[in-house]
């Protein structure tokens, strides 16, 4: 019962950061996750896999609701995500095939890197040129091979990329945010696609699995987020884009930290 209050309980604070801040959930997902699975004896090889590829599975439910959030508001620049769109589901697709191959402590640690670095960015160093637009179809298509493959590598919704992304080509915040939950569709899509096949019949997955999708959990998840994620698209609309900014720096170094010192 306690298990299945906390996955409740996580679906509803990855659904309130969804709407938020456009990020899927993932990046509270994977970390309480793997430390959920470590209490329940799951085998460490494929612990950290099935809290990312479980992670993506919640994302292709929550964005929808998500998205559809944020384009009631005018918050998503549909151009933009049909431009991004194909290189993000080859790149969510290639991002599960190399998670596969890494040790669950590399994983770990790259994940722990990688938003502590993304934080300091936005903290300290983010000022966008106002000259600087977006690049053409081919840069696009790049941009969103690089923010697929790494978002399917760690699990979360691709906005802790496309966010800083698209803000560095003087995007609006708001407009970023939405566009990025948009997004996540496709990239949590492409990403499970890969978790599933590449775990499926591993010999050290517990019962109630799918690939490397742990499904109790992805259920408990997606009931709760699904109903919390408008309250985070119209909390997201009243905050300014500067506090919107640092509450999103701020909510990548906690959760970085913890990862890194365990």
């Amino acid at each position: 019962m306690l298990t299945i209050l906390l996955y409740l309980a996580l679906g509803a604070a990855a659904g309130l950061l969804s709407g938020l801040f456009g990020i899927g959930g993932g990046l509270v997902i994977v970390p309480v996750l793997i430390t959920t699975f470590a209490v329940l004896d799951m085998p460490a090889e494929v612990a950290i896999h099935m809290a990312i590829g479980t992670s993506l599975a919640t994302i292709v439910i929550t964005s929808m609701s998500a998205v559809y959030a944020h384009h009631q508001r005018g918050n998503v620049d549909w151009d933009v995500v049909k431009r991004l769109v194909p290189g993000v589901l080859i790149g969510a697709y290639l991002g599960g095939l190399l998670a596969d191959q890494f040790p669950a402590w590399l994983l770990e640690r790259l994940l722990a890197f990688f938003l502590l670095a993304v934080a300091l960015q936005m903290i300290f160093g983010f000022k966008p040129d106002p000259d600087r637009r977006l690049p053409g179809p081919l840069g696009l298509t790049s941009a969103g091979s690089v923010i697929g493959a790494l978002s399917a590598l760690f699990g979360i919704g691709g906005a802790t990329l496309t966010v800083p992304f698209l803000r560095w080509c003087s995007v609006l915040m708001n407009k970023a945010v939405g566009t990025s939950a948009t997004l996540a569709f496709p990239v949590a899509l492409g990403g499970v696609t890969s978790y599933i096949l590449n775990g499926w019949q591993h010999p050290a997955l517990p019962e109630w699995t799918l690939g490397y999708i742990y499904l109790p959990a992805f259920l408990g998840i997606v009931i709760a987020s699904t109903q919390c994620v408008r309250f985070g698209a119209a909390l997201g609309t009243k905050m300014s884009q500067t506090v919107l900014q640092r509450s999103f720096a701020g909510l990548l170094t906690l959760l970085g930290l913890r990862l890194l010192l365990g």
